[in-house]
């Protein structure tokens, strides 16, 4: 009998940061936006609150580690 492939998990530390889009592109939250807020005017605070896509240098080392929701299998029983 051959032994089974290993499987792949998803880190679940990257998986509560980056999400991935329909099209593939990696978003992630912006920094400056826990304390000190009150220093921040209005508009600054709010264009903080967008998501800001992931540079393209990481973007490979983070799908890798996201690898069951790129497939779109992740919470499907094993």
């Amino acid at each position: 009998m051959p032994k089974p492939i290993a499987r792949s998990k998803t880190k679940k530390a990257v998986a509560k940061r980056f999400k991935i889009t329909a099209r593939g592109k990696v978003l992630r939250a912006q920094s400056s936006r826990r304390h000190l807020l009150s220093a921040k005017n209005a508009k600054r605070k709010r264009q903080l609150s967008k998501a800001a896509q992931v540079d393209k240098t990481d973007v490979a080392r983070i799908k890798e580690t996201l690898i069951e929701r790129r497939y779109g299998t992740a919470g499907a029983s094993a």
